[in-house]
């Protein structure tokens, strides 16, 4: 697949990440072109920072990294689906996925 394709719409684009063997979704963060490549390059989950407007190293600072298994583009090759073996917990607030938060259905 040609990278360019995936940041034609965008400049950054989503990234969903999924833990290899259990099939849960850790997290969503965001990607340009030079942390896609990165990612590409180490084997190591980069992204892009929309708050801080930098690149980070997923467990640069908490050693809870990310070895990807494998990144799939979407149909439309405007978001990305990455499976992982993560290192410790995903979430900055110590759970394991980011989505721990239950949502209370009306009926």
């Amino acid at each position: 697949m040609d990278i360019a394709r995936l940041f034609e719409k965008d400049p950054l684009i989503p990234a969903i990440v999924q833990e290899q063997d259990t099939g849960e979704v850790l997290m969503l963060a965001y990607m340009n072109r030079e942390s896609f490549e990165k990612t590409l390059e180490t084997g190591m989950t980069w992204f892009f920072s929309r708050s801080r407007q930098s690149l980070w190293h997923k467990g640069e600072t908490s050693g809870h990294i990310q070895e990807v298994v494998s990144i799939k583009a979407d149909c439309d090759c405007d978001t990305l689906l990455l499976k992982v073996k993560q290192t410790g917990p995903a979430c900055h607030t110590g759970s394991h996925s980011c989505f721990f938060r239950e949502m209370e259905m009306k009926k």
